[in-house]
Protein backbone atom coordinates (compact mmCIF):
# COMPACT_ATOMS: atom_id res chain seq x y z
CA UNK A 1 0.00 0.00 0.00
CA UNK A 2 1.38 3.41 -0.92
CA UNK A 3 2.13 5.70 2.09
CA UNK A 4 -0.53 8.21 1.08
CA UNK A 5 -3.19 5.48 0.93
CA UNK A 6 -1.95 3.99 4.23
CA UNK A 7 -2.17 7.38 5.91
CA UNK A 8 -5.65 7.93 4.48
CA UNK A 9 -6.77 4.51 5.73
CA UNK A 10 -5.41 5.14 9.22
CA UNK A 11 -7.06 8.56 9.29
CA UNK A 12 -10.38 7.04 8.26
CA UNK A 13 -10.09 4.37 10.95
CA UNK A 14 -9.30 6.97 13.57
CA UNK A 15 -12.25 9.03 12.43
CA UNK A 16 -14.54 6.04 12.86
CA UNK A 17 -13.14 5.33 16.34
CA UNK A 18 -13.48 8.95 17.41
CA UNK A 19 -17.02 9.03 16.01
CA UNK A 20 -17.93 5.88 17.93
CA UNK A 21 -16.41 7.29 21.08
CA UNK A 22 -18.19 10.60 20.57
CA UNK A 23 -21.50 8.75 20.76
CA UNK A 24 -20.66 6.88 23.97
CA UNK A 25 -21.32 8.27 27.42
CA UNK A 26 -20.23 6.82 30.77
CA UNK A 27 -22.50 7.82 33.64
CA UNK A 28 -22.10 7.08 37.35
CA UNK A 29 -25.40 7.20 39.24
CA UNK A 30 -26.80 6.65 42.73
CA UNK A 31 -30.41 6.56 41.55
CA UNK A 32 -32.32 3.34 42.12
CA UNK A 33 -32.07 0.74 39.36
CA UNK A 34 -35.78 0.78 38.48
CA UNK A 35 -35.69 4.56 38.19
CA UNK A 36 -32.64 4.47 35.96
CA UNK A 37 -34.32 2.02 33.58
CA UNK A 38 -37.36 4.28 33.24
CA UNK A 39 -35.38 7.46 32.79
CA UNK A 40 -32.98 5.91 30.30
CA UNK A 41 -35.87 4.91 28.07
CA UNK A 42 -36.79 8.57 27.87
CA UNK A 43 -33.21 9.76 27.47
CA UNK A 44 -32.52 7.36 24.60
CA UNK A 45 -35.60 8.56 22.75
CA UNK A 46 -34.39 12.15 23.11
CA UNK A 47 -30.75 11.28 22.33
CA UNK A 48 -30.92 8.32 19.92
CA UNK A 49 -27.35 8.92 18.70
CA UNK A 50 -25.82 8.56 22.18
CA UNK A 51 -24.92 5.19 23.70
CA UNK A 52 -25.39 5.74 27.44
CA UNK A 53 -23.65 3.35 29.85
CA UNK A 54 -24.69 3.68 33.51
CA UNK A 55 -22.88 2.27 36.53
CA UNK A 56 -25.22 2.27 39.51
CA UNK A 57 -23.77 2.47 43.03
CA UNK A 58 -25.09 3.64 46.39
CA UNK A 59 -24.21 7.25 47.07
CA UNK A 60 -21.51 6.33 49.59
CA UNK A 61 -19.94 3.73 47.31
CA UNK A 62 -20.10 6.17 44.42
CA UNK A 63 -18.27 8.79 46.46
CA UNK A 64 -15.57 6.25 47.30
CA UNK A 65 -15.19 5.29 43.63
CA UNK A 66 -14.93 8.90 42.46
CA UNK A 67 -12.23 9.54 45.05
CA UNK A 68 -10.36 6.34 44.14
CA UNK A 69 -10.40 7.33 40.45
CA UNK A 70 -9.79 11.03 41.01
CA UNK A 71 -6.33 11.00 39.42
CA UNK A 72 -7.73 9.34 36.30
CA UNK A 73 -11.56 9.65 36.15
CA UNK A 74 -13.37 7.08 34.03
CA UNK A 75 -16.80 8.70 33.77
CA UNK A 76 -18.24 11.68 31.92
CA UNK A 77 -21.19 12.41 34.19
CA UNK A 78 -22.35 12.07 37.79
CA UNK A 79 -26.14 11.64 37.87
CA UNK A 80 -28.42 11.71 40.89
CA UNK A 81 -25.92 11.56 43.75
CA UNK A 82 -26.74 12.84 47.24
CA UNK A 83 -25.66 16.48 47.32
CA UNK A 84 -24.03 15.97 50.71
CA UNK A 85 -21.71 13.44 49.03
CA UNK A 86 -21.31 15.26 45.72
CA UNK A 87 -20.23 18.47 47.47
CA UNK A 88 -17.36 16.85 49.31
CA UNK A 89 -14.67 19.36 48.28
CA UNK A 90 -12.52 16.57 46.84
CA UNK A 91 -15.39 15.42 44.58
CA UNK A 92 -16.67 18.90 43.73
CA UNK A 93 -13.16 19.72 42.47
CA UNK A 94 -13.60 17.05 39.77
CA UNK A 95 -16.59 18.87 38.25
CA UNK A 96 -16.80 21.70 35.74
CA UNK A 97 -19.61 24.27 35.36
CA UNK A 98 -22.54 23.20 33.21
CA UNK A 99 -25.36 25.44 31.99
CA UNK A 100 -28.39 25.23 29.71
CA UNK A 101 -31.78 26.96 29.62
CA UNK A 102 -33.39 23.97 31.38
CA UNK A 103 -30.70 23.72 34.06
CA UNK A 104 -30.63 27.46 34.70
CA UNK A 105 -34.44 27.50 35.03
CA UNK A 106 -34.31 25.27 38.11
CA UNK A 107 -34.90 27.08 41.43
CA UNK A 108 -31.72 28.56 42.88
CA UNK A 109 -31.66 26.17 45.84
CA UNK A 110 -31.42 23.26 43.35
CA UNK A 111 -28.26 24.64 41.69
CA UNK A 112 -24.73 25.39 42.80
CA UNK A 113 -23.76 29.06 42.72
CA UNK A 114 -20.66 28.15 40.74
CA UNK A 115 -22.63 26.09 38.20
CA UNK A 116 -20.78 22.87 39.00
CA UNK A 117 -23.87 20.96 40.10
CA UNK A 118 -27.63 20.97 39.83
CA UNK A 119 -30.39 18.76 41.21
CA UNK A 120 -33.55 18.07 39.20
CA UNK A 121 -34.86 15.88 42.04
CA UNK A 122 -34.65 15.26 45.76
CA UNK A 123 -36.28 13.30 48.54
CA UNK A 124 -37.78 14.05 51.94
CA UNK A 125 -37.61 12.34 55.29
CA UNK A 126 -40.89 10.72 56.35
CA UNK A 127 -42.19 8.34 58.96
CA UNK A 128 -43.75 5.10 57.76
CA UNK A 129 -46.28 4.26 60.47
CA UNK A 130 -48.03 0.89 60.51
CA UNK A 131 -51.47 1.64 61.96
CA UNK A 132 -52.18 -1.97 62.92
CA UNK A 133 -48.85 -2.42 64.72
CA UNK A 134 -49.33 0.93 66.43
CA UNK A 135 -52.77 -0.13 67.71
CA UNK A 136 -51.41 -3.52 68.81
CA UNK A 137 -48.90 -1.75 71.04
CA UNK A 138 -51.43 0.85 72.22
CA UNK A 139 -49.34 3.72 70.87
CA UNK A 140 -50.52 7.12 69.60
CA UNK A 141 -49.82 8.28 66.05
CA UNK A 142 -46.57 10.30 66.07
CA UNK A 143 -46.81 13.68 64.38
CA UNK A 144 -43.45 15.28 65.14
CA UNK A 145 -39.81 14.34 65.55
CA UNK A 146 -40.11 15.26 69.22
CA UNK A 147 -42.90 12.69 69.60
CA UNK A 148 -40.36 9.99 68.77
CA UNK A 149 -38.38 10.83 71.93
CA UNK A 150 -41.25 9.70 74.18
CA UNK A 151 -40.45 6.66 76.35
CA UNK A 152 -43.66 5.11 74.99
CA UNK A 153 -41.84 4.43 71.69
CA UNK A 154 -38.79 2.76 73.27
CA UNK A 155 -37.71 -0.08 71.00
CA UNK A 156 -40.54 0.55 68.51
CA UNK A 157 -38.65 2.56 65.88
CA UNK A 158 -36.36 1.54 63.01
CA UNK A 159 -34.02 4.13 61.53
CA UNK A 160 -31.13 4.05 59.03
CA UNK A 161 -27.53 4.43 60.10
CA UNK A 162 -26.18 7.86 59.02
CA UNK A 163 -22.79 6.28 58.37
CA UNK A 164 -24.13 3.93 55.69
CA UNK A 165 -27.35 5.55 54.50
CA UNK A 166 -27.90 8.83 52.71
CA UNK A 167 -31.34 8.97 54.30
CA UNK A 168 -29.85 8.46 57.75
CA UNK A 169 -27.37 11.26 57.21
CA UNK A 170 -30.13 13.46 55.77
CA UNK A 171 -32.07 13.15 59.03
CA UNK A 172 -29.01 13.74 61.20
CA UNK A 173 -27.63 16.70 59.25
CA UNK A 174 -31.03 18.34 58.58
CA UNK A 175 -32.33 18.23 62.13
CA UNK A 176 -29.01 19.31 63.66
CA UNK A 177 -28.15 21.89 60.97
CA UNK A 178 -24.97 19.94 60.20
CA UNK A 179 -24.23 19.68 63.93
CA UNK A 180 -24.41 23.41 64.60
CA UNK A 181 -27.82 23.29 66.35
CA UNK A 182 -27.34 21.92 69.87
CA UNK A 183 -31.05 21.33 70.43
CA UNK A 184 -31.36 19.59 67.07
CA UNK A 185 -28.40 17.35 67.84
CA UNK A 186 -29.95 16.42 71.18
CA UNK A 187 -33.23 15.66 69.40
CA UNK A 188 -31.57 13.17 67.05
CA UNK A 189 -29.66 11.46 69.85
CA UNK A 190 -32.83 11.25 71.97
CA UNK A 191 -34.62 9.55 69.06
CA UNK A 192 -31.65 7.20 68.70
CA UNK A 193 -32.13 6.12 72.32
CA UNK A 194 -35.56 4.74 71.36
CA UNK A 195 -34.45 2.73 68.33
CA UNK A 196 -35.24 -0.95 68.12
CA UNK A 197 -33.18 -1.48 64.96
CA UNK A 198 -30.63 0.47 62.93
CA UNK A 199 -30.59 -0.40 59.23
CA UNK A 200 -28.01 -0.01 56.48
CA UNK A 201 -30.35 1.52 53.90
CA UNK A 202 -32.93 4.30 53.92
CA UNK A 203 -35.78 2.19 52.56
CA UNK A 204 -35.31 -0.70 55.03
CA UNK A 205 -37.08 0.97 58.00
CA UNK A 206 -40.19 1.52 55.91
CA UNK A 207 -40.10 -2.07 54.69
CA UNK A 208 -39.83 -3.27 58.28
CA UNK A 209 -42.70 -1.03 59.35
CA UNK A 210 -45.05 -2.04 56.56
CA UNK A 211 -44.84 -5.73 57.51
CA UNK A 212 -45.30 -4.91 61.18
CA UNK A 213 -41.80 -5.68 62.47
CA UNK A 214 -41.80 -2.15 63.95
CA UNK A 215 -44.70 0.29 64.21
CA UNK A 216 -42.52 3.17 63.00
CA UNK A 217 -39.82 3.41 60.35
CA UNK A 218 -37.82 6.58 59.74
CA UNK A 219 -37.42 6.59 55.97
CA UNK A 220 -38.24 8.80 52.99
CA UNK A 221 -41.51 9.84 51.42
CA UNK A 222 -41.42 7.76 48.24
CA UNK A 223 -40.92 4.56 50.20
CA UNK A 224 -43.93 5.45 52.35
CA UNK A 225 -46.10 6.30 49.34
CA UNK A 226 -45.05 3.09 47.60
CA UNK A 227 -46.10 1.10 50.68
CA UNK A 228 -49.49 2.84 50.69
CA UNK A 229 -49.94 2.13 46.97
CA UNK A 230 -49.17 -1.53 47.55
CA UNK A 231 -51.94 -1.82 50.12
CA UNK A 232 -50.00 -1.95 53.39
CA UNK A 233 -51.67 -0.38 56.47
CA UNK A 234 -49.18 2.50 56.39
CA UNK A 235 -49.68 6.19 57.07
CA UNK A 236 -47.03 8.62 55.86
CA UNK A 237 -46.15 11.29 58.42
CA UNK A 238 -44.12 14.33 57.43
CA UNK A 239 -43.09 15.58 60.89
CA UNK A 240 -44.42 19.09 61.41
CA UNK A 241 -41.45 20.29 63.49
CA UNK A 242 -38.74 19.91 60.85
CA UNK A 243 -38.35 18.98 57.20
CA UNK A 244 -35.41 16.74 56.44
CA UNK A 245 -34.55 16.55 52.77
CA UNK A 246 -31.73 15.74 50.38
CA UNK A 247 -31.07 16.83 46.81
CA UNK A 248 -29.87 14.43 44.11
CA UNK A 249 -27.09 16.30 42.38
CA UNK A 250 -25.64 15.87 38.92
CA UNK A 251 -22.56 17.28 37.24
CA UNK A 252 -20.14 17.21 34.33
CA UNK A 253 -16.66 15.83 34.95
CA UNK A 254 -13.71 18.07 34.09
CA UNK A 255 -12.06 15.01 32.57
CA UNK A 256 -15.08 14.03 30.45
CA UNK A 257 -13.92 12.55 27.16
CA UNK A 258 -17.33 13.20 25.61
CA UNK A 259 -18.24 16.59 27.05
CA UNK A 260 -20.59 17.51 24.20
CA UNK A 261 -22.90 14.53 24.64
CA UNK A 262 -22.52 14.74 28.41
CA UNK A 263 -23.83 18.30 28.24
CA UNK A 264 -26.75 17.16 26.05
CA UNK A 265 -27.59 14.35 28.47
CA UNK A 266 -27.45 16.62 31.52
CA UNK A 267 -29.64 19.15 29.73
CA UNK A 268 -32.20 16.40 29.14
CA UNK A 269 -32.17 15.41 32.84
CA UNK A 270 -33.34 18.94 33.69
CA UNK A 271 -36.02 19.02 30.98
CA UNK A 272 -39.82 18.96 31.42
CA UNK A 273 -39.84 15.56 29.65
CA UNK A 274 -37.55 14.12 32.31
CA UNK A 275 -39.55 15.82 35.08
CA UNK A 276 -42.68 14.00 33.91
CA UNK A 277 -40.85 10.69 34.43
CA UNK A 278 -39.42 11.71 37.81
CA UNK A 279 -42.91 12.28 39.17
CA UNK A 280 -43.48 8.53 39.19
CA UNK A 281 -40.70 8.13 41.77
CA UNK A 282 -39.86 11.45 43.39
CA UNK A 283 -41.51 13.70 45.91
CA UNK A 284 -39.27 16.68 45.08
CA UNK A 285 -39.18 17.58 41.39
CA UNK A 286 -37.50 20.91 40.74
CA UNK A 287 -38.61 21.74 37.19
CA UNK A 288 -40.88 24.82 37.18
CA UNK A 289 -44.56 23.87 37.16
CA UNK A 290 -44.04 20.38 38.60
CA UNK A 291 -46.46 19.32 41.30
CA UNK A 292 -47.33 16.07 43.05
CA UNK A 293 -49.93 13.78 41.53
CA UNK A 294 -53.36 13.58 43.14
CA UNK A 295 -52.40 10.18 44.53
CA UNK A 296 -49.26 11.64 46.14
CA UNK A 297 -51.24 14.50 47.62
CA UNK A 298 -53.79 12.07 49.08
CA UNK A 299 -50.87 10.22 50.69
CA UNK A 300 -49.83 13.45 52.40
CA UNK A 301 -47.52 15.45 50.11
CA UNK A 302 -48.25 19.19 50.03
CA UNK A 303 -49.40 20.62 46.69
CA UNK A 304 -46.23 22.73 46.37
CA UNK A 305 -43.48 20.61 47.90
CA UNK A 306 -40.59 22.83 46.82
CA UNK A 307 -42.10 25.87 48.54
CA UNK A 308 -42.21 24.01 51.86
CA UNK A 309 -38.50 23.14 51.89
CA UNK A 310 -36.40 25.18 54.33
CA UNK A 311 -33.00 26.50 53.35
CA UNK A 312 -30.14 24.02 53.82
CA UNK A 313 -26.42 24.59 53.75
CA UNK A 314 -25.42 21.57 51.66
CA UNK A 315 -21.79 22.69 51.50
CA UNK A 316 -21.57 22.61 55.30
CA UNK A 317 -23.38 19.27 55.46
CA UNK A 318 -20.87 17.82 52.99
CA UNK A 319 -17.86 19.39 54.66
CA UNK A 320 -18.85 18.25 58.16
CA UNK A 321 -20.06 14.78 57.20
CA UNK A 322 -17.29 12.64 58.71
CA UNK A 323 -17.00 14.75 61.87
CA UNK A 324 -20.77 14.87 62.40
CA UNK A 325 -21.20 11.13 62.01
CA UNK A 326 -18.30 10.49 64.40
CA UNK A 327 -19.84 12.88 66.94
CA UNK A 328 -23.24 11.20 66.62
CA UNK A 329 -21.68 7.77 67.15
CA UNK A 330 -19.88 9.01 70.24
CA UNK A 331 -23.05 10.51 71.72
CA UNK A 332 -25.14 7.41 71.10
CA UNK A 333 -22.79 4.74 72.46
Amino acid sequence: MRPSRYIASVAALLAVCVSARAGTLTVYSALESDEIATYLDGAKKALPDVDIHVLRLSSGDLAARLLAESSEPRNDVVWGMAATDLLDPRIAALLQPVHSPAIDALPARFRGRDGRWFAPTGYMAALCVNREALAEHGLPMPRTWHDLTSPAYRGQIAMPDPASSGTGYMVLSSLSDAGRDTDGMRLVTDIAANLGQVTLSGSAPCKLARIGEFPIGVSFAFSAMQSIRQGYPVTMVLPSDGTGYELEGSGLMKAATNARDAQRFLDWTASPAAAALYRGYKENVAAPGSKPTEEQQRAGLPADVVATLPARDFDAAARERAALIARFKQLTR
